[in-house]
């Protein structure tokens, strides 16, 4: 692989964990280089949404991992969903969709967005986060004139699709919609269309435009705009998403007979630098930078690891894991006395739309080993904890980069009442789950990392945030 674009004062550091693992590039940010100047440079940055209501949170973000990846959910998992979207008065959100559970009924949607969106003359946009801190919504200018849809950016798929002026009324929860008659520029892509099904048994499917497309600072003429002419439960019942922008590579964009380039694909030349970052923060806004390389939010050299970008997401090998030495006090964000390496290469990807780390269960097992109380518990739907538990952090090897994530981030949510004040069982961000063929280090992970998506390779560059 070609690092083209860095002049590296570091050299090349080979990894000795274990035989075969990823190698890991240091690099400094002064000898990271524009490679067009004058190229655009843009940010992305989040509003936090401080309405979302916390109930049943951890269950419903491990329930949406299964959905995303299109896996059945596990029959105790179905159960405690079933439960908490029937106290939310959504109880008729599963019937349709898992056998035996019941007729279907009449429910009601979750409220409208908080927060208003704009965008300054700098090219910084705000965004607004979806309910339960799950997404993280960014507003995309989408048609002429420029129509804004709040749309979810996702590292871990390839579509552009929206609710639209074709998504059936009864489909529709108050989205904005994509107009496509009112936009002088918009063509239909004759004789295409997508679906994408879910673990759920539902489905999202529709036809294919061309429009123009523009976020912060760039504008992409004739981009491929999925337009949804039958939208799952799942999005339809969240009244703030108007749609998903996918940020991972073209090979699993699911338009069919042709494949479509991405928003980010499509872009990339209009860069400074063919790359994104995500400096996502847990209780804060955090920001996506476009084009640049931002040194203010991390701190010292960034480490890149090779990415195998083959089955289309930004997949990358890790080589096993620590955790604070046994007879150390271990407070929730202790990285002191870092106990044994242990050695257990998997392979993973790195997924904004995914908000808890999915691992494999030596490392869940070994971690929560050290929580006391901790349980996998079918009646929560995964690991829970006593919410006064001290928890470790989890340092995690990438070759011979270590992340570390803080116990604070593992502590996800309040498991048996609505506030963290008032619970004794917590739902921890770290969990696993059966069918996934790789680790998926979600948002848990990346609060706790700074985190670079280069498509010049490809490869992903860590590095620790400021304290």
């Amino acid at each position: 692989m070609k690092f083209a674009l860095l002049a590296f004062a570091t050299s090349l550091v080979a990894s000795t964990l274990v035989a075969g693992a990823p190698r890991v590039v240091r690099v400094h940010p002064s000898d990271i280089k524009p490679r067009r100047t004058g190229g655009t440079r843009f940010k992305v940055s989040q509003i936090h949404n401080a309405n979302f209501r916390q109930h049943g949170k951890g269950p419903r973000a491990l329930a949406k991992v299964y959905n995303k990846f299109n896996i059945e959910l596990p029959s105790d998992l179905a159960d405690v969903l079933q439960t908490i979207l029937t106290e939310l008065g959504l109880g008729d959100f599963l019937t349709e969709k898992i056998p035996g559970s019941g007729s279907t009924g009449g429910g009601s949607g979750n409220a409208g967005p908080p927060f208003a969106n704009q965008t300054d003359d700098q090219g910084e946009v705000s965004a607004t986060p979806q309910l339960f801190d799950v997404e993280y919504l960014e507003p995309v200018q989408i048609g002429t004139p420029p129509q804004t849809l709040m749309l979810n950016f996702d590292t871990g798929s390839s579509d552009l699709w929206v609710f639209s002026s074709q998504t059936p009324s009864n489909q529709q929860n108050g989205q904005k919609l994509y107009d496509i008659e009112s936009s002088t520029t918009a063509q239909r892509l004759d004789n295409h269309t997508w679906s994408i099904t879910y673990g759920d048994g539902s489905s999202s499917a529709g036809n294919v435009f061309l429009d123009t497309v523009s976020v912060g600072g760039i504008t992409v003429s004739k981009q491929a705009i999925e337009s949804a002419t039958t939208v799952s439960d799942s999005f339809t019942r969240d009244t703030a998403s108007s749609g998903l922008l996918g940020l991972a590579f073209d090979s699993i964009n699911q338009v069919r007979p042709t494949k479509q380039k991405t928003f980010i694909s499509n872009a990339l030349d209009s860069l400074e630098l063919p790359l994104f970052t995500a400096n996502l923060k847990k209780g804060k806004p955090g920001n996506y930078n476009f084009g640049f390389i931002d040194p203010t939010e991390f701190t010292g050299d960034l480490s890149f690891v090779d990415v195998d970008s083959s089955n289309g997401f930004w997949q990358f090998e890790a080589s096993g894991f620590s955790l604070p030495a046994a007879n150390s006090t271990g407070g929730s964000n202790s990285t002191a006395a870092p106990g044994v390496a242990v050695s257990l290469p998997h392979t993973a990807i790195a997924d904004t739309g995914t908000t808890l780390m999915i691992l494999p269960a030596a490392i869940a097992e070994a971690y929560y080993a050290r929580v006391a109380g901790a349980q996998n518990n079918t009646q929560n739907g995964g690991w829970v904890f006593p919410c006064n538990a001290a928890l470790p952090a989890l340092t995690l090897h990438i070759g011979t980069y270590r992340a570390v994530v803080p116990g604070e981030l593992i502590k996800y949510a309040p498991a048996d009442t609505d506030s963290f004040e008032t619970a004794t069982s917590c739902f921890g961000g770290i969990q696993t789950m059966q069918g996934v063929p790789f680790a998926i280090y979600g948002d848990i992970f990346l609060k706790a990392q700074f985190t670079v998506f280069d498509f010049d390779g490809p490869k992903l560059g860590f590095a620790p945030k400021p304290l």
